[in-house]
């Protein structure tokens, strides 16, 4: 279960401080499926860097007794001068994995080949969102982060990836950010709309997606 209770994220910017969340609450138990709706710049990203540690609230408590992923495509943790396969033993020593032992699924999955003994600097930015997919699943998370990243390599890949996360791993809990709501209605069990710093929780899935839509929806 992940809890997070009365969380506050302030940004300081020169017009002064950005209150991006301001008391939000909310739980994710084993198994669920989150989806986090809101307009661009909503703090929706920021909320699941929260979840997964990789930033902290200014305020607030964050309690995680299930093992969370960055968000799944994310190159940002990656040294470029490295090899590939450097920067997955370094992350595997990170998370107390055996890089020799993820190796085998980490080289199918990504079809990297080779490449992943030449510097990650030489790789294409889809290679790196494969290479970085593929360390996610070979490391076995409880809980996934998905941020807009499903769509990974090209449509083969996609499809083998999307068949992975949803087939493969239905048994982990997700936190999904898209803006596909056909996505959020085939997968999702419970929603989390976040609205003007606030967040609203729906145990319907139509009924958070129509609260979205409407609320959010431009003005003729």
């Amino acid at each position: 279960m992940i809890v997070l209770e009365d969380i506050v994220k302030v940004y300081h910017t020169r017009l002064g401080g950005h209150r991006v969340l301001d008391g939000v609450s909310m739980t994710i138990e084993p198994n669920e499926k989150a989806g986090v709706l809101g307009p661009n710049g909503a703090g929706k990203s920021t909320l699941v860097r929260i979840i997964s540690g990789a930033e902290q609230p200014t305020s607030g408590t964050v309690v995680r007794n299930m093992s969370v992923s960055w968000p799944l495509g994310f190159v940002g943790g990656f040294h470029s001068s490295l090899t590939g396969y450097d920067n997955i033993k370094f992350i595997s020593r990170v998370y107390g994995r055996k890089a020799q032992a993820l190796l085998p699924y980490i080289r199918e999955f990504s079809e990297l080949g080779h490449y992943l003994f030449e510097p990650v600097k030489s790789y294409s930015a889809g290679m790196r969102a494969r290479l970085a997919f593929a360390i996610s699943m070979a490391i076995d998370f409880d809980c996934l982060i998905i941020d807009e990243v499903i769509a990974v390599g090209d449509q083969r890949f996609q499809e083998k990836s999307r068949d992975e996360l949803l087939n493969r791993r239905r048994d982990k809990a997700m936190v999904i950010i898209t803006h596909e709501m056909h996505f959020i209605r085939e997968n999702c069990s419970v929603v989390y709309v976040v609205d003007h710093g606030h967040l609203r929780k729906f145990d319907n899935v139509d009924e958070g997606i129509a609260f979205h839509e409407a609320s959010f929806r431009p003005q003729a």
